[in-house]
C-alpha cells in the first residue's frame, strides 16, 4: 500500500483566494459573509451571503472563458491550477496516464441552468445556447481542469451534496493507495450563488434570515437559525509518498484515513442520534490506525442549522468515547459560509493549516453555545494547539456521510 500526501492546494474563498490570505483569515477569524451583490436577493428573503471577492479571473483566464465555461468550472481550474504551482508539478512533469483529477460540485452550473430556463422561457427553444449543457453538467469543473492541465489518468466528478469534496479527497487517497494513480487533483468547486439557488434554499427554511453578517453563520449558537449560502473551491494536489519523494516535492500533510457511509434516514435532516456520522468517524481512525485520544481537533461540518449541529455535536461525542473534551472542534463555515460541494474542499484545507502550523481556526460570532452542544468548540479566535492528527466532517443532503484524517507532516 502506498502513503498519501498533500504536495500543494489552491483556494477561491469568500475569506481568500491564495494560500497567504486563506490562512492569515482562519488565524484572525475573519468574517468572509457580507450582503449579497451577484443579483437582487429582496424578493427570496435573504440579505447575506458568502461570496468570492476580489477573484483574480486574469490570472489564468481571457474573456471568451467566461462565456464558455460556467463559474464553477472555472473556480475550480483557478483553485487546482494554484495547487499545482505551489505543488510544482506539471503534466510535463508526471505520467499523464497516472495523473487523475477527482474535483466534485454538489450541483454544477446552477446560473447556466437558470440563465437558459430564462431565455428558453422568453425566446423559444430555439434559442438555447448549444454551449448550456457542457456548462452546467457537474462533471465539467473535473473535464475542464484535466483539458487544461492534460492529466489523462481517471476523471471524475462526484456529487454527494455537502460531502462531495470530502468524498472526492477521500476517493483520491484509495485511489493512490492501493497502486492506480501517483497524482490527483482532488476537491470541490461550487458557484451556488444565484437567484435559483437561493430561492431554492430558502425555501426549505435552511437558510438564515439574519441581517447582521455577524450573527448569521454562528454554528453551534444558542441563537443559530440556518446557514449562509458560500461559493469557491478547494482543490489539494495528493501523490504518493514515494512519487513525492523521487521528485523532490515540499510535503504539507498526509492523508491517513478515510470514512464514508449513509444515514438511510432522511432526504435531507441528519440521523438525530448521530449515529450515521459517528461511524463515518470510527472508519476514519480505524483506517488511520489511530485512537480517539489522538485526533487533536476535528473541522465539523457545523452548517449552523439547528439539526445539523445538535446530530454531530452527538456523532463526534460517539465517536471520540469518554475523553471527547479532550478534542478541539469548530466550524470554519462561520467566517467562509457553507459552500455545498466545495465545502470539503476548503475545509480540508484549514484541517491541513491547523496541523501544519498547530492551531485551531476558531468558529467566530459565537455568543452562547447551545448548551445542548457538549463539546469543546473553539469560539471568536484561534488556538494555539499542539496536535499530530485532525479529521474534516462533510455530512450531505441524502445522508452522505465523509471524514477524512489528516496527519502532520514531520521530516
Amino acid at each position: 500500500m502506498n502513503r498519501v500526501v498533500i504536495t500543494g492546494y489552491g483556494v477561491a474563498s469568500p475569506i481568500g483566494n491564495d494560500s497567504e490570505a486563506f490562512l492569515d483569515s482562519l488565524k484572525q477569524g475573519k468574517n468572509g459573509i457580507r450582503p449579497i451583490t451577484k443579483f437582487d436577493a429582496t424578493d427570496t428573503g435573504i440579505i447575506v451571503g458568502a461570496e468570492v471577492h476580489d477573484f483574480p479571473f486574469d490570472k489564468y483566464f481571457v474573456k471568451k472563458d467566461a462565456k464558455r465555461m460556467d463559474l464553477f468550472s472555472i473556480y475550480g481550474i483557478y483553485a487546482a491550477l494554484e495547487a499545482m504551482e505551489m505543488s510544482g508539478i506539471s503534466a510535463e512533469t508526471v505520467n499523464q496516464d497516472r495523473f487523475g483529477v477527482m474535483v466534485g460540485s454538489g450541483i454544477g452550473g446552477l446560473q447556466t441552468i437558470q440563465d437558459q430556463v430564462i431565455r428558453m422561457h422568453d425566446k423559444g427553444a430555439q434559442r438555447v445556447s448549444p454551449m448550456f449543457v457542457p456548462m452546467s453538467i457537474a462533471n465539467m469543473a473535473a473535464g475542464n481542469i484535466a483539458l487544461r492541465v492534460g492529466a489523462k489518468g481517471i476523471c471524475t466528478a462526484i456529487v454527494t451534496a455537502c460531502a462531495t469534496g470530502t468524498h472526492s479527497i477521500g476517493e483520491a487517497f484509495r485511489n493512490i493507495k492501493h497502486g492506480y494513480s501517483d497524482v490527483i487533483l482532488a476537491g470541490g468547486s461550487e458557484a451556488s450563488i444565484t437567484g435559483i439557488g437561493i430561492s431554492g434554499f430558502a425555501s426549505l427554511t435552511a437558510l438564515s434570515r439574519a441581517e447582521d453578517p455577524d450573527r448569521a453563520s454562528i454554528p453551534f449558537d444558542a441563537e443559530r437559525n440556518g446557514f449562509v449560502m458560500g461559493e469557491g473551491a478547494g482543490v489539494f494536489v495528493v501523490e504518493s509518498l514515494e512519487h513525492a519523494q523521487k521528485r523532490g516535492a515540499n510535503i504539507l500533510g498526509e492523508v491517513v484515513g478515510y470514512g464514508a457511509n449513509c444515514d438511510a434516514y432522511h432526504m435531507t435532516s441528519p440521523t438525530p442520534d448521530g449515529s450515521g456520522a459517528s461511524k463515518a468517524m470510527i472508519l476514519a481512525m480505524e483506517e488511520a490506525g489511530i485512537t480517539p485520544d489522538q485526533v487533536g481537533y476535528i473541522n465539523a461540518h457545523g452548517t449552523s442549522t439547528p439539526a445539523n449541529d445538535k446530530a454531530e455535536a452527538k456523532a463526534i461525542r460517539l465517536a471520540l468515547g469518554e475523553g471527547f473534551m479532550n478534542t478541539y472542534v469548530s466550524s470554519t463555515k462561520s467566517m467562509t459560509g457553507h459552500l455545498l460541494g466545495a465545502a470539503g474542499g476548503i475545509e480540508a484545507i484549514a484541517t491541513l493549516l491547523a496541523l501544519k502550523h498547530q492551531f485551531v481556526p476558531p468558529t467566530i460570532n459565537v455568543k452562547e453555545v447551545d448548551p445542548e452542544i457538549e463539546l469543546n468548540v473553539v469560539i471568536n479566535e484561534s488556538k494555539p494547539a499542539e496536535m499530530t492528527y485532525a479529521m474534516s466532517n462533510s455530512l450531505g443532503f441524502g445522508g452522505h456521510n465523509a471524514v477524512i484524517c489528516l496527519k502532520r507532516w514531520e521530516d
